[in-house]
Parts: C-alpha cells; sequence; structure tokens
C-alpha cells in the first residue's frame, strides 16, 4: 500500500513515458528520413554518368546568376546521367526542355504507361526545321536519336544553332560501323520486331536503323572540325544485354559473327560512342 500523500503509481510512471514515446517516435522518423533521402542520392548517383555530369558541373561557373538550360535531344535521352536532380537539391535552378520528331513511335514513349512524366515543355516536329531558339541552351544532350533519323547533320546543326557559345553538346549513339549497327540494318523488319517485343515488353519500338554516316567516329569528327566544334572527351563502350536470355544470347553470337566476317572492321568490342563537344567561345577557335 502507498504511504499517505504519495502520487498515485500511475503518475509516477506514465507521467514520463509520454514524452520520451514522442522523443523516440522523433528519432525513428528522422532516422527513416534520413535513409530515404540517402537511398534517392544512391539512386541518382547511380543514374548519373560522369562522363556527361562532370562537364556539366563545372559549366556551372559559366552560368552562375541565372538557370542552366538544358535541351533534351529525344525523349528517350536519359536525363538522369546529367547529375540535374543532385544540382538542384544544391540550391542550383534548371530549365529543361525535350525535343524530338512527331512520329507515332514517339508519342507513344511520351505516353507510355508507367513512364516517368517528362518535366518541362515538349516540342515535337520535323527536327530539321524545328523552332529552337538560337544561342539559348547551354547544354545539348542527345542520345539514341542521331541513328535513327533521316537528315541527321541537319537535325545536329539545328542543336548546335540553339548552343551558347561556351556551350556543350552531349552524344550518345550507337555506331554506324560496329557490328551490333549492322546486324541490326541487315536484319528483316519483322525479326526486328518479334526482339524487340521480346526484349523490351510493353515498350514502344523498335525504332528505324538508319545509321547514316555521321553517327560513326570518322563522322563525328569531320562535322566537328567542319562546324568549329571542340571534342573535348570520347568513349566507346559495349552496352549490356537487356536480359540473359536465348535470344540476347543468340544476338550476341550474331554480332560475333558480323565482327568475324567483317574481319572486325565492324568491331564487336563496343556499340556505343559517348561525345562531349564542346562550342566554342571564339568561332576562329581550331580543334584539339
Amino acid at each position: 500500500m502507498s504511504a499517505a500523500g504519495s502520487p498515485p503509481r500511475s503518475g509516477i510512471t506514465e507521467g514520463p513515458a509520454g514524452p520520451a514515446q514522442q522523443a523516440v517516435q522523433r528519432a525513428r522518423h528522422a532516422a527513416s528520413t534520413a535513409r530515404q533521402a540517402a537511398a534517392t542520392r544512391a539512386r541518382r548517383t547511380q543514374d548519373e554518368r560522369e562522363l556527361f555530369a562532370q562537364p556539366v558541373q563545372d559549366y556551372l561557373y559559366q552560368a552562375l546568376g541565372r538557370p542552366l538550360s538544358v535541351l533534351r535531344a529525344g525523349t528517350r535521352t536519359p536525363i538522369g546521367e546529367l547529375g540535374l536532380e543532385r544540382l538542384r537539391d544544391s540550391g542550383y535552378r534548371t530549365l529543361l526542355t525535350t525535343v524530338d520528331q512527331d512520329t507515332p513511335l514517339t508519342r507513344a514513349v511520351i505516353a507510355e504507361p508507367g513512364a516517368r512524366p517528362v518535366p518541362g515543355p515538349v516540342l515535337l516536329g520535323d527536327l530539321r526545321s524545328v523552332s529552337l531558339p538560337p544561342r539559348s541552351f547551354d547544354v545539348v544532350y542527345c542520345a539514341f536519336l542521331l541513328e535513327h533519323i533521316e537528315n541527321a547533320a541537319l537535325v545536329l546543326d539545328r542543336f548546335v544553332a540553339g548552343l551558347r557559345p561556351g556551350g556543350l553538346l552531349l552524344l550518345r549513339l550507337r555506331d554506324r560501323d560496329c557490328a551490333a549497327a549492322v546486324l541490326d540494318r541487315k536484319t528483316p523488319e519483322p525479326l526486328r520486331r518479334l526482339a524487340w517485343a521480346r526484349l523490351h515488353p510493353g515498350e514502344p519500338g523498335p525504332f528505324p536503323p538508319v545509321y547514316e554516316p555521321l553517327v560513326s567516329t570518322h563522322g563525328l569528327q569531320a562535322y566537328a572540325s567542319a562546324h568549329g566544334l571542340v571534342i573535348t572527351r570520347r568513349e566507346a563502350e559495349r552496352s549490356v544485354p537487356v536480359a540473359p536470355t536465348r535470344l540476347s544470347a543468340a544476338i550476341q553470337a550474331g554480332r560475333k559473327l558480323v565482327a568475324g566476317l567483317t574481319r572486325n572492321r565492324c568491331t564487336d568490342a563496343h556499340d556505343e560512342l559517348l561525345y562531349v563537344i564542346r562550342k566554342p567561345e571564339d568561332r576562329f577557335a581550331r580543334l584539339v
């Protein structure tokens, strides 16, 4: 029995328990929020490609005091590779515009169920004559587009004209001279459609296998030289198969066969070309 005048037992244990539980809940919530933020940062870092993200970050010194204006050329261009979300988290302002051919396939990509919404304005039309404000973009990133369109040089002219002096042209494309591109061009369209449906279920495609001479090492070098552009970095890489299936194994075998039959003139060592190209401040600058 409690001594006379002493507070009830419940007053001893329950009084401080409320604030303590609240403190524990706040700590757990803070830890959960920190884990989610860390996971988001990890995903963004994984999406980024150092070859492209670092030049964009370095370019910020030229864009201080105004938003970084980015043109995403092609609705399939993986904009996360530029690290723009991380820059926005750091307080930098970015403006994103997307441009692409007005085709049923392009519209299907935009309307694809489960696809991330395309941020910023989207311009669809004839890329040879699409209205882009001249000298207004700091960065133009074009991926998985030039190899699938005709008049690729004229289209690239539009993108370069839209760049500010000193701006960055970032390109990612399949090399016309690689074994994978030859196999893509020579495969009958019904087989291309069947392979796409098996390897990319539910995704719009396949896209036309045009592969003009521009989309090659020699083609891009000649274009840069003719337009006074400076190639600052370039890499060639071999893409990883979408899924280790019998079909993907057969495609890999076909690529090796093409390389062997052409005595490696059409290489299987890589299939993608990645370029960082700068538009000089001085139009008389020489290519290095």
